[in-house]
């Protein structure tokens, strides 16, 4: 049996007790950290509460060459991923992989940032459209910074169709953790190439270490967004559509929004 099991948002103690027994049941376990990582825990504080050893795979190990899922086929093997399982396309090929092996799987979720940014952003979840991720920008074989603009246009996509949209931020073994200052720079960038008025006095919700005991969470102009501090990572962020009245007081009264956003909303 391989068993994923979805650790939550950010430390240890974000496992629920059913994939905490799921663990120290099992003979091996494994886990990926390149995807999402616990930003408030160690591996070996993982090790310390689960009573296991944890073997860390690379992507190679998960998306390449996933040898050690013939463990499954005679042990019981937990596979630990940050936030909730099977959120990444990646842990949907590994377990249909696993079924060709004829390897059963069964499921274990965590708490997941895609829930709970809703909390957290105070943004109404049914409101979210297509979610995107704003990658590093790259260097071209002809010596060219490459500044990605599908975001751009992804959030485009949703205003039209007046819906949210969560941006996932970019986490390279390199290049390290995008923030959100760097995030809003870089569609803002692409604000100036295109000029389409998108990301232009857009209201922007920066989110930090969501599932800590303090988050940092701040909403306002995405131009004046971009020069606040949010700390250490993780970073997420948030381009809202139209807000409700609700959304946009809440907005104001708990994440700091300038107070003009209220005007002309009815409650």
């Amino acid at each position: 049996m391989l068993t994923f099991i979805g650790l939550g948002l950010f430390d240890e103690k974000d496992i629920s007790l059913k994939g905490l027994e799921a663990i120290k049941n099992a003979d091996m376990v494994f886990a990926e950290f390149y995807t999402s990582r616990l930003m408030g825990s160690s591996l070996e504080e993982l090790e310390l509460l689960y009573g296991k050893k944890v073997n860390l795979l690379s992507r190679e190990d998960v998306e390449i060459s996933p040898d050690w899922l013939a463990e499954a086929k005679d042990k019981n093997v937990a596979f630990l991923t940050g936030g909730d399982t099977m959120v990444s396309t990646t842990h949907v090929d590994l377990r249909l992989r696993a079924k060709n092996l004829g390897i059963g799987t069964k499921l274990v979720h965590g708490s997941s940032i895609a829930s709970a940014i809703c909390g957290l952003s105070c943004l109404q979840n049914y409101r979210f459209g297509k979610a995107s991720t704003i990658p590093h920008p790259f260097t071209s074989s002809r010596g060219v910074t490459v500044v990605s603009e599908t975001p751009y246009d992804t959030i485009k996509l949703n205003k039209e169709h007046n819906m949210h949209t969560l941006v996932f931020l970019d986490i390279d073994k390199d290049k390290g953790y995008m923030t959100v200052n760097q995030a809003l720079s870089l569609l803002l960038q692409v604000e100036d190439k295109r000029g389409e008025g998108i990301m232009e006095n857009a209201i922007a919700v920066g989110i930090a270490r969501a599932g800590s005991e303090a988050p940092v969470v701040k909403a306002g102009y995405a131009h004046d967004l971009k020069d606040e501090y949010f700390g250490e990572p993780l970073h997420i962020l948030v381009i809202p559509a139209s807000l409700h009245f609700i959304e946009a007081e809440a907005l104001v009264e708990l994440l700091g929004a300038p107070a003009e956003i209220l005007e002309g909303l009815d409650d």
